[in-house]
């Protein structure tokens, strides 16, 4: 009787222990399942968030123009992109790091006068964007198709011309990006004088400094300041989630004001 007795009790305290387990287990899941996920955006801003020069500009990629615009005026006050007249030769979408380059009008016969533009695009990384200012040089052509096949062999982003640009069928063949302020067949070769590389210029009336990023789309051109980058791309991917939020909204609603009182994005 007592080994019986003593049977029946371990039987029991298997199947307490059993049930106490499921019980805990059970809590467990339920713990889990009730844990608080954080909201869309703020799973969105933890995705994006970079943490390094090569996962900074593939969100730059990612992300409008225009919306990187706003979030500039927004942080710096300050209207950061270039105006109507920066056109692309063909569609394109590019974001990269500035090397800037500077040319001087000044007539010469100087065959060295134009080495340090050469010499810039040499030196230059991949993921860089040539950013060349030509003083007074809407009708002067600052690059064409020799130095867009160097920076393209070279994996540059693209180019950026305070100028003209030239042998525009032979760009559009290899594919190569360039915004300029127009298309014209002159040369700069006797007329211009290099004056600098990864200095300070203003292009189209924007300050640039050389490792600037510059983020172009079909809606023009933007310089981010390296220094407020991280904090600039925070805004913009804020401000471009609650905007394509919104179209769904507006088709639904049939309301743009209902759709900015509830996303207040404009």
């Amino acid at each position: 009787m007592p080994a019986l007795a003593g049977l029946r009790l371990s039987k029991s305290l298997r199947r307490i222990a059993a049930i106490t387990a499921v019980s805990f287990l059970g809590m467990l899941i339920l713990t889990f399942v009730a844990w608080p996920s954080p909201p869309a955006d703020a799973r969105q801003s933890e995705a994006s968030a970079p943490v390094d020069d090569g996962s900074l500009l593939d969100a730059f990629r990612h992300v409008e123009a225009a919306s990187v615009s706003d979030a500039l005026e927004q942080i710096t006050g300050k209207k950061m992109y270039m105006t109507h007249h920066m056109r692309p030769i063909f569609p394109t979408r590019f974001a990269g790091f500035a090397v800037t380059v500077l040319l001087k009008k000044e007539p010469n016969h100087d065959a060295n006068a134009l080495a340090g533009m050469l010499a810039a695009i040499d030196s230059g990384a991949p993921n860089s964007v040539y950013v060349m200012v030509v003083e007074d040089g809407a009708d002067i052509a600052g690059m064409g198709g020799l130095m867009g096949t160097a920076m393209s062999s070279r994996n540059f982003s693209g180019a950026v011309i305070d100028g003209g640009v030239r042998d525009v069928a032979y760009l559009q063949k290899i594919g190569f990006p360039v915004y300029a302020l127009g298309i014209v067949p002159s040369t700069s070769v006797s007329h211009y004088r290099f004056a600098g590389a990864n200095v300070p210029v203003v292009c189209d009336g924007v300050p640039v400094n050389a490792a600037d990023i510059i983020v172009a789309d079909a809606d023009g051109v933007v310089v981010v300041p390296r220094a407020s980058a991280a904090q600039v791309l925070k805004v913009a991917q804020e401000m471009d989630f609650k905007e394509h939020s919104m179209y769904a909204t507006i088709e639904k609603l049939k309301s743009i004001q209902e759709a900015v009182k509830k996303f207040g994005r404009l």
